[in-house]
């Protein structure tokens, strides 16, 4: 039973070290996941609609506490440091964590928790269940503490421990908040072919069930024979032959399609994902650079993709001075593509070379270097 206990507690905390790490890694779509969750809340529970939408306002700072708070607690559980306290703490998120999951699985709210970022992602049952045996370690860790009464660290030396993961961790959310996520998931990452995630990887393959004479029967190919009876197809490869990518449509301003503008050649593209909320300090940086860019030898396409209404982004543009072409598109679509308002992509035939946060806008040269 101690050994049991003791790999429970390990568990225990290594999980809630790696899911708050990870949520780390890219607070921004964090964020958005805990968006979804306040626009369900807000919608399902109309009394409290103001309550609900001021938190979806502190999205990005919740982002980094709930995710900080993970690895803090899961940290101070392997280091045994105030052991029951930390129970108590770890126990309120398990069963906050819970009643999202359920509430997802149950009503069919949000269809991805969120839980371990892009990734890994769960159904909302499977993210239920997940919770669930966390649960059940947690029990047999609190059940147990009298086989970890042995603290590994105590009094102030505790404490400046402490504090250096909780400065790391929020460190380490803070930075990947202003600048890109350390490790990119997202359908859109660099060395990705983006018309080649547009098409499925295999042919779908179907297993055929007839039926005759009472005699049920299934086959890999359609039957000639007419005296079987069609009762039931099957998809065999559903992850192969779905595409990675299937909500990209980039439409001018006239509405056509400019998708294979956007996958051909070299291409330098301003993302925009809302022109409310895009920061304007950045843009006489990247009007220069976009300058710069029309005169390079690479032949450079410059684009901006944005999904704010024609009107408003005509205005916006005027406003920063921005002279590129401009083209629209899903507003989903743009954050998966970068966790930046503005963010720059450099692509070559829709390979995605390089990704820039408005914070870390590159030298023409830089761009130069990567097509």
């Amino acid at each position: 039973m101690r050994l049991f206990t003791r790999i429970c507690w390990a568990l225990l905390g290594i999980v809630f070290i790696f899911s708050g790490l990870i949520k780390l890694n890219d607070p921004v779509g964090t964020a958005i996941k805990l968006e979804e969750y306040f626009e369900v809340f807000a919608v399902d529970v109309p009394s409290l609609t103001g309550f609900f939408e001021f938190f979806k306002g502190q999205s990005r700072f919740l982002s980094i506490g709930f995710s900080s708070l993970e690895v803090i607690l899961g940290a101070a559980l392997l280091l045994r440091w105030y052991m029951r306290q930390t129970l108590l703490a770890l126990l309120a998120l398990l069963v906050f964590f819970g009643f999202l999951t359920f509430y997802s699985a149950a009503f069919n709210k949000v269809t991805d928790c969120g839980c371990f970022g892009d990734f890994l992602k769960l159904t909302p049952w499977t993210s239920f269940t997940k919770d669930l045996v966390l649960l059940a370690l947690w029990v047999r860790v609190f059940t147990g503490q009298r086989y970890l009464r042995h603290r590994f660290i105590t009094g102030t030396a505790g404490l400046m421990a402490m504090t250096f993961v909780s400065a790391l961790a929020i460190g380490i959310g803070v930075r990947a908040l202003g600048h890109l996520p350390y490790f990119d998931f997202l359908p859109y990452k660099v060395g990705n072919n983006i018309g080649q995630l547009m098409k499925p990887a295999k042919p779908a393959k179907y297993r055929y069930t007839f039926e005759r004479n009472g005699e049920t029967k299934e086959f890999d190919d359609f039957p000639s024979d007419s005296t079987w009876k069609y009762k039931a197809m099957t998809l065999l490869n559903p992850e192969e032959s779905r595409p990675v990518i299937t909500d990209l449509t980039v439409t001018d301003t006239e509405g056509n399609d400019a998708t294979q503008q956007l996958l051909t050649g070299n291409k330098l593209v301003l993302v925009v994902q809302n022109s409310n909320k895009a920061d304007r300090e950045r843009f006489e940086q990247l009007n220069a650079l976009f300058a710069a860019a029309a005169k390079s030898r690479k032949n450079i396409g410059i684009m901006t993709i944005t999904s704010t209404s024609a009107g408003k982004f005509d205005a916006f543009r005027h406003e920063v001075n921005l002279a590129t072409p401009y083209y629209f598109t899903d507003a989903t679509v743009l954050k998966t593509m970068i966790r930046s308002n503005p963010g720059l992509l450099v692509l070559h035939n829709g390979i995605v070379r390089a990704k820039y946060h408005y914070h870390d806008i590159p030298a023409l040269f830089q761009i130069e270097k990567v097509l």
